[in-house]
């Protein structure tokens, strides 16, 4: 992920060409698909995936989930964000200036 606290906000993620993220009925879950299997995501996981379109920065992401929730989601969205880019589930862009 992009480093410093402003830039990170304004990186926008997607999901990695490798993966396919789908509603998986038989699972009651949202997965990551790949060619080596799959990985079935919590309820928090999934919705923040679901928000990384290659569109949205995670400023935008965090703001979507903090009005969801109520409260500030913040931390736990970046941190997740983070475990899901050294996993390469995700990549990141940096947005246009």
């Amino acid at each position: 992920m992009a480093e410093g606290a402003e830039r990170a906000a304004a990186s926008v993620p997607r999901i990695a060409p490798l993966y396919r993220l789908q509603w998986e009925p038989a699972q009651v879950s949202w997965v990551l698909l790949f060619p080596e299997g799959m990985v079935k995501l919590n309820s928090s996981a999934g919705e923040i995936l679901r928000r990384c379109d290659g569109r949205r920065s995670v400023a935008a992401i965090v703001a979507e989930l903090d009005a969801a929730a109520g409260v500030d989601v913040g931390a736990d969205v970046r941190a997740f964000l983070q475990l899901a880019s050294e996993r390469r589930w995700v990549e990141w862009r940096e947005p246009p200036p």
